[in-house]
């Protein structure tokens, strides 16, 4: 397999990943994710935001995360965020 064909399969597997912790299991919190898998839907928007500063696109964490989560942290929190003492 040459370099940019294992690239474009890396990045599809990345964004069927992104897909489905964005749209199809937006009931999954991100302290349970941390919790099982030791990383959170804001670990994801660091890597992406660390790789995007490693080439020389300034972003932020909040640039980062609104571009991960398609929303802010607000709007995200206010959609699919639950009350943890819910869960107990």
């Amino acid at each position: 397999m040459d370099d940019q064909t294992k690239l474009e399969i890396e990045a599809a597997a990345f964004r069927s990943l992104k897909n489905h912790l964005m749209e199809k299991r937006t009931d999954v919190q991100n302290i349970d994710l941390m919790n099982l898998a030791g990383f959170c839907r804001n670990c994801l928007a660091r890597w992406y935001q660390e790789a995007a500063n490693e080439r020389g696109v300034s972003m932020d964490k909040e640039q980062a995360r609104e571009l991960f989560y398609g929303m802010t942290m607000k709007e995200w929190k206010t959609n699919y965020q639950t009350d943890p003492k819910q869960n107990l």
